[in-house]
């Protein structure tokens, strides 16, 4: 069914805020990993501001649904759209990786609350999502859990332990997406270790593949919605994205895996990212 064009543009400037934020957090803190929070802000922003059952004035809901960040080094994003969606203050967004902040380089269940487990070691986010949601079943509970993987982190082989696994319990509460921008720190990803034919991949372990553009608002609501219908299979959305989307020198260039913008850099980054949220009709405050 499609979504009305009020909400659709109401989360792309929600996207658009948190772009911003993200190049804001990581040039204050001098470093942390901008390519892949670009590329996975449109998916997130969906799943925030829209998709999910969550509180963020009651994070312990017991009824929420479950949100795992297995490429944990993308957490700029992931802290921009808990803070702009009222976990905690904005402005504690500028200290991130600072001593003594709960916005540490990767997401730190102790610190944080809204985070529902500590990742960074890729490859086990997967597991963990999978143990909500069998968690789920056998607690006879209606919320779902979502886990964004990274496609480098799908080399791991942990990965497919736990897709077999998903597959074979039939986890029907349980949908992966997974941030295809096809780099990952060395380089392409299919240079590094060929994943493709993704796709067919993960269908041979039992899931239901939807595949999409993942800067497409419409099409993340699209595939999010679709994939709550199906029934006695997991869901993986494969959604193709820009690394350092919106960022003319970031974009598809590993180079910005995992690296921070000097304030040249910074300068022009925020430029092209305020004029593209200015076109959504976004008030971009020049305050930190």
């Amino acid at each position: 069914m499609p979504h009305a064009p009020e909400l659709i543009l109401s989360l792309e400037r929600i996207a658009a805020k948190i772009r911003i934020d993200v190049i804001k957090m990581i040039a204050k803190a001098g470093t942390g990993h901008p390519g892949g929070s670009l590329s996975a802000t449109d998916v997130m922003t969906a799943l925030y501001f829209h998709h999910m059952r969550h509180d963020p004035k009651n994070p312990k809901w017991e009824e929420r649904d479950r949100f795992v960040l297995s490429k944990g080094h993308v957490c700029p994003a992931l802290y921009s759209a808990m803070a702009e969606s009222g976990y905690f203050p904005v402005s504690e967004l500028m200290t991130l990786r600072q001593l003594g902040t709960r916005l540490q380089g990767h997401p730190a269940m102790q610190y944080l609350p809204g985070l529902e487990i500590t990742t960074g070691s890729l490859g086990q986010g997967l597991s963990a999502g999978l143990g909500m949601a069998l968690a789920a079943r056998v607690g006879k509970k209606e919320w779902r859990v979502y886990c964004m993987m990274g496609d480098g982190e799908n080399d791991e082989g942990q990965i497919w332990e736990a897709a077999m696994a998903a597959g074979h319990f039939k986890t029907d509460n349980l949908t992966a997406i997974l941030d295809r921008n096809s780099l990952q720190i060395d380089g392409c990803t299919e240079n590094v270790m060929c994943l493709d034919p993704i796709a067919d991949k993960w269908r041979a372990f039992g899931w239901n593949v939807i595949e999409i553009d993942g800067h497409s608002m419409e099409a993340i609501m699209d595939a999010l919605d679709l994939a709550t219908t199906v029934k006695g299979k997991p869901t993986i959305i494969i959604a193709k994205t820009v690394k350092g989307k919106g960022v003319s020198f970031m974009e598809n260039n590993a180079e910005w895996h995992g690296k921070a913008p000097n304030k040249e850099q910074t300068e022009i980054a925020l430029k092209e990212l305020e004029a593209q949220a200015a076109k959504l009709g976004v008030e971009v405050s020049k305050e930190d």
